[in-house]
């Protein structure tokens, strides 16, 4: 992220947030911000033009609430891109949440590549996902990266 600041035009920012402040040591630039929070409580100030997941939503319970909690973030024409793997959401039964998934998550705006396992969308949205997140697996096992991950359970509301 230091790095980047440089190449960004006087008037931009970068904020970080990480649970574990696991953050490059030193002091950082001046235009970069880093925070140690929990993303699922956490609020920005102000909204954002590009919002950046790299393999964090593996290790959040509430995987989808954070996704529309992100996307009230945007500027009109702000962009967020993470990497998020569809079979992580399970239902009730332990089945993951499927077709029927992914078909929400378009309805609702988002782009979902399963190959590179990356969801995005653009713009400012207020979104309601017809999901109600009961808890997370913290047992799942390793994801497709080889990492430990959470799967996340909810069950369907329409």
């Amino acid at each position: 992220m230091a790095e980047a600041t440089a190449e960004l035009p006087a008037e931009a920012e970068i904020t970080g947030v990480d649970l574990v402040d696991h953050f490059v040591p030193g002091t950082p630039p001046p235009r970069l911000r880093l925070i140690t929070a929990s993303v699922t409580a956490w609020e920005p100030d102000a909204p954002s033009d590009l919002i950046t997941c790299v393999h964090g939503l593996h290790y959040i319970g509430d995987k989808l609430g954070l996704l529309t909690r992100a996307a009230s973030w945007l500027t009109g024409t702000g962009l967020l891109i993470a990497n998020f793997d569809a079979r992580s959401i399970r239902l009730p039964d332990g089945a993951p949440a499927g077709r029927r998934l992914t078909t929400a998550l378009r309805e609702a705006g988002f782009t979902y590549d399963p190959r590179r396992h990356r969801i995005s969308l653009r713009g400012h949205r207020e979104i309601e996902l017809p999901y109600h997140y009961l808890g997370a697996d913290d047992g799942a096992g390793p994801h497709y990266t080889g990492q430990p991950a959470v799967n996340s359970i909810y069950t369907y509301t329409r």
